[in-house]
């Protein structure tokens, strides 16, 4: 236990997380701050999310409060949700100890001390409790110390508590690359151990997990390098067991310039994830992993691009690249999606040049991209580009069917390498000719 002084000077709760405490020691009980808030303003950063642990049950709190300011957000757990004086919900739980676990869902009882409910949690830098009222920081299991020497520790068997809760082996490696922290050996050979049993936990965690690795974290390759060492990834993600170091690094760079967009930058980030397989393993993962399935076929695409035309690109990029090849990598990656693709390819290339290997510049990346914005704003690169549609040719006596979706394509093939052909007298000549049934679209990968 120590005393505010130092680093604990920083433990300053809002004034509606004191009033909280406040109200429940005057009502006779204890009122502690713990979990992540504590640890952050240790660590010097903001946190406002501030929770409270308590000898008071569930229904004591509610008492306290009274109903207008509780919400029942997790009774069977012994959380009870507070109202502070500004709407905002603040989680106030009693402490608990296991009684029994399932290595993913907890069975707790109350009437457990403070020291019992520290030693059920995860990590030793998650273990403190701090007392606005006194100024104390209790902390029983060296989660300061910890802190300081940077390093992820378990409470108390590591094995044990690995076996209480699969996940914490994923928050432990999500928590070293977000802090920049080592995880301690007893605590890495635990994970390690725990890898097979992995599957305990649900498709939807797991994705939720990877977010916030995608989130948090600086460099998430740190985190997804530690999924594959551990063998979590060949147990979560078999597909990706070897996954290559260059799609890992790329994740670092995929992060878009710019784009406030939380979910979309994520998004990118999956797609350097999963940039060596397949647009169908994408897909199968994707879908595996509980994407919605416009952003699994997303994702299965913008991959797919990559693979198709990312070759013939960066040889490209050596030299000149003619119109008519450029217009044929926008038809292939699609006009809305060469923001996501350009980032993706620039992001596999600088994880490439990092290990001495040539690759296009990002200059020279750049350049590219901003010649194919103009081409998909200017030229014909896609089928609702064409001067004649389905009804067109159905109007000139070609009849509906397989055979006019491929007319059809054949003629953008033919536009795409000579756009004055796009108009609706020559393009309806060329769907005429007997030959036309039988073209079929170019490699999407080959120049011109």
């Amino acid at each position: 236990m120590s005393h505010s002084s130092g680093p604990n000077s920083r433990l300053k709760p809002p004034e509606s997380v004191l009033g909280i405490t406040r109200e429940l020691e005057r009502a006779g009980f204890e009122a502690w701050c713990v979990g992540g808030a504590v640890r952050d303003a240790l660590l010097g950063h903001a946190h406002l999310d501030w929770d409270l642990a308590t000898n008071a049950t569930p229904d004591e709190v509610a008492r306290v409060f009274g109903r207008r300011r509780t919400i029942p957000v997790g009774i069977a757990f012994g959380t009870v949700g507070v109202l502070d004086a500004a709407g905002v919900l603040h989680e106030v739980t009693t402490f608990r100890r296991d009684v029994r676990t399932d290595g993913r869902h907890a069975e707790v009882e109350f009437g457990a001390s403070l020291d019992e409910d520290l030693a059920r949690r995860d990590f030793t830098i998650n273990a403190m409790a701090f007392s606005p009222a006194s100024g104390v920081l209790h902390d029983p299991h060296g989660g300061q110390r910890d802190l300081t020497g940077g390093l992820i520790r378990a409470v108390g068997d590591p094995d044990q508590r690995m076996k209480e809760d699969r996940l914490r082996a994923l928050r432990a490696i999500r928590f070293a690359a977000r802090l920049g922290f080592s995880i301690a050996p007893e605590t890495w050979d635990a994970i390690r151990a725990s890898a097979p049993y992995l599957t305990r936990l649900s498709a939807e965690r797991v994705k939720q997990e990877l977010e916030k690795t995608m989130d948090q974290v600086a460099r998430p390759s740190a985190a997804l390098e530690q999924w594959r060492d551990s063998g979590a990834l060949a147990v979560l993600i078999p597909e990706l067991a070897d996954v290559s170091s260059d799609a890992l690094r790329a994740i670092d760079h995929a992060a878009m310039p710019g784009l406030k967009n939380r979910p979309g930058r994520r998004l990118v980030r999956f797609a350097a994830l999963f940039s060596d397989l397949g647009g169908a393993g994408v897909l199968r993962v994707a879908t595996r992993l509980r994407f919605s399935k416009h952003d699994a076929q997303w994702l299965a695409g913008l991959v797919d691009a990559w693979k198709a035309v990312g070759t013939a690109m960066a040889e490209g990029l050596r030299g000149d690249i003619g119109p008519a090849t450029l217009r044929r990598w926008v038809a292939r990656i699609g006009r809305l999606n060469l923001h996501a693709y350009f980032r993706l390819a620039l992001a596999r290339w600088e994880a490439q040049s990092a290990r001495g290997v040539p690759a296009p510049t990002a200059r020279a990346v750049q350049r590219l991209y901003r010649r194919s914005a103009r081409a998909a704003l200017t030229e014909p690169v896609d089928l609702r580009d064409l001067a004649v549609d389905g009804d067109d040719l159905r109007s000139a006596g070609i009849a509906p069917g397989p055979a006019l979706g491929k007319i059809l394509a054949a003629l953008l093939d033919r536009v795409i390498e000579e756009p004055e052909l796009n108009t609706r007298e020559r393009l309806l000549q060329l769907a005429r000719a007997p030959e036309a049934g039988a073209r079929t679209t170019k490699n999407d990968g080959a120049g011109s």
